[in-house]
């Protein structure tokens, strides 16, 4: 499978998410203030870019997160809405690489890039059933 046959590059989607006390790193850390955790915008990030390409996956295929490089730029506090883009930037075999980006209004709170393997989900869990 090559997912340069339904991938393009400029594919992108867009997440809007409201800042809840359990994504805040307080919520993880409760001597720490309640803010967007890094590791929960991050999951947005390969939520949102997961988002971009499902559409045009072939039955049967998913993709998984395999590679992060994300900044964390600034806070987000609880009640505030963040909206998370992802843009296809490059198109492999079997990784898509993407350009990604969480804002309050017009300021960037985090940018960097993310990568999903394409993946055969039967094959995957075969190889995970068998130890």
């Amino acid at each position: 499978m090559d997912a340069r046959d339904f991938i393009t590059v400029g594919m992108s989607a867009e997440r809007l998410t409201t800042v809840t006390q359990d994504i805040t790193v307080q919520h993880f850390v409760p001597s720490m203030p309640a803010v967007f955790a890094t590791p929960m915008m991050i999951l947005v990030m390969e939520m949102t870019s997961g988002d971009a390409i499902a559409p045009k996956l072939p039955q049967g295929w998913v993709t998984v997160g395999s590679e992060v490089d994300i900044r964390h730029l600034a806070p987000a506090f609880v009640g505030q809405t963040v909206r998370t883009t992802a843009v296809v930037s490059a198109v492999e075999r079997r990784v898509i690489r993407f350009d990604v980006a969480s804002f309050l209004g017009d300021r960037k709170v985090g940018d960097g890039r993310h990568a999903r393997g394409l993946v055969d989900v039967a094959l995957f869990t075969k190889r995970f059933a068998e130890g």
